[in-house]
């Protein structure tokens, strides 16, 4: 059998931690193959290792079948192996066409032929079914349209086989669906692809067989013909892992979170939140469901302090905190998982022990007349490390070397362990594995139970019936409507997130 490639008893160590211990991983040609494990197994650093960032410990590699010794990006490149990365490598203030020919520029005597690199752009983006516009700025397109970049770059320089790391963490249902599209044009073309992920619907749609790993382990390689989810989560995180989200019925009570009126501007001063109405009672999760771009950042950023309200109120228990200071929003019994972990989450070039007091460092016991008190902080830490079940070498560990998912627990460690009145959970299971959302999943549930109002803003329609007592649809800036999760459908809510009004009468049947 020729493989494309073959990665033998590969074991990539670093310091106190082994990645990767003894695993193999071997691709065909002209298939999609994936690789699955939960965050921090250990994906990323064997990919890293196929793409020359890494050098392995021990073991070999293979490219159609001749033994290889790929010590940087560039070997990688020139042996026809492109990476598409989860963190975009793009250049904001450069066009989409310059972006793709960095360090690899046409020339025409010793100046640059923009011409003919758009021209190539544009015949290479139409094979492949992307549809970009060669001379748009990367700063001026969207989230998925800059993974078309990413994945252009790597076409351009020739690339046949084409590692995916996490291509769906970032991209709305629509942009996943059109991802799909454009991975199945690039098979019929004769490509090969690895894609890390730890979607198992993605898996069981595009991908023709799947190779497991578990803390760093080889776990082994199944046909995705002859498996099912529930199969492939235990065989990732080593357990029976749930689908369903276990609760009981909610009891709410008196209104934590009132909003009247609501009305948001963006930077350029367009109502996205436009006369929105909206409350969440003590001991009920509502989750917010709605196409992105229709209001939700900018309520989030209204409630929390980040941005200005135009007019309309926001109270917290009856007391009006519109437009307060972020920290006196927070004091006054908000916590706040943001939707994006790096930009607004964490200090990334802090030890993960010092992002855990974000929200009190400045209170006793962590400080003392402006002065901080760095043991109390890691005994704080390491007690909500343990808790909450973030996987790092220790509390020292700077918070950009952790996974997303342990990134992401750390997060809601620092937050629940406040114990505020509203809870608000903005996309808080995103790019996570089945095992991290099922925690996630369990600690919000645990807040509402122990009488907390929890808001959740999810783009992942199972998860907001999966885990919500209402469901408030969020169009153009308004509630449009709120359902029940339990008499409504991923159908039914697809049609309010578009703007088209329920059937009230007739239902009665």
């Amino acid at each position: 059998m020729e493989y494309v490639i073959e990665m033998l008893n590969i074991r990539k160590e670093f310091p106190g931690i082994v990645a990767n211990n003894n695993i193999t991983l071997q691709v065909k040609k002209g298939e999609i193959h994936a690789l699955l494990g939960e965050n921090g197994a250990g994906k990323s650093t064997l990919m890293n290792v196929l793409f020359g960032l890494y050098q392995p410990e021990k073991g070999e590699i293979k490219v159609k079948g001749k033994k290889v010794d790929i010590t940087n990006p560039n070997i990688a490149n020139d042996l026809g192996i492109g990476m598409v990365h989860q963190h975009f490598m793009l250049v904001n203030t450069f066009s989409i066409t310059e972006n793709i020919i960095l360090g690899n520029e046409p020339k025409k005597g010793t100046t640059i032929n923009i011409k003919d690199a758009e021209k190539q752009v544009k015949e290479i983006s139409e094979k492949y079914g992307l549809a970009v516009d060669p001379s748009a700025k990367i700063s001026d397109i969207s989230v998925g349209m800059q993974q078309r970049v990413e994945i252009l770059k790597t076409l351009y320089r020739g690339a046949e086989i084409l590692i995916f790391d996490e291509p769906t963490a970032v991209l709305t249902p629509q942009e996943i669906k059109e991802l799909i599209q454009i991975l199945k044009t690039l098979i019929k073309e004769g490509k090969s692809i690895i894609l890390i992920t730890h979607k198992l619907k993605e898996i069981m749609e595009v991908c023709d067989r799947v190779t497991v790993i578990r803390k760093g382990e080889g776990i082994g390689t199944v046909n995705v013909a002859d498996t099912n989810p529930n199969e492939l989560a235990s065989l990732m995180v080593g357990r029976e892992v749930s689908f369903k989200t276990e609760k009981t019925p909610a009891k709410p009570k008196e209104d934590v979170l009132t909003i009247n009126d609501l009305i948001v501007k963006d930077n350029r001063q367009v109502a996205m939140v436009n006369s929105l109405n909206l409350s969440v009672r003590a001991g009920e999760i509502v989750g917010v469901a709605g196409v992105d771009g229709n209001g939700q950042t900018e309520l989030i950023e209204a409630i929390t302090g980040l941005r200005k309200v135009s007019s309309g109120s926001i109270k917290i228990n009856n007391k009006d905190i519109t437009n307060f200071h972020p920290r006196k929003i927070t004091e006054s019994g908000v916590g706040h998982i943001p939707q994006d972990r790096h930009k607004h989450g964490l200090v990334l070039d802090f030890p993960i022990g010092e992002n855990m007091v974000l929200q009190s460092y400045y209170k006793q016991p962590f400080s003392k007349n402006g002065v901080l008190n760095f043991k109390s902080i890691y005994d704080k830490a390491k007690e909500l490390i343990k808790e909450f079940d973030v996987r790092t070498p220790s509390s020292s560990t700077l918070a950009r070397a952790l996974s997303g998912g342990n990134q992401q627990k750390a997060i809601i460690g620092r937050e629940v362990d406040r114990n505020p009145e509203l809870l608000i959970a903005a996309q808080p299971t995103r790019g996570l594995d089945v095992g991290a959302i099922e925690f996630i999943h369990s600690r919000l549930i645990e807040q509402r139970d122990k009488g907390k109002a929890v808001l959740l803003i999810s783009f992942e329609l199972d998860e907001i019936i999966n885990v919500s007592d209402r469901i408030a649809v969020i169009y153009e800036g308004q509630i449009v409507d709120i359902v029940d999760p339990k008499e409504t459908t991923e159908q039914e809510l697809g049609l309010l997130m578009a703007g088209s009004k329920r059937q009230k009468e007739g239902n009665q049947s």
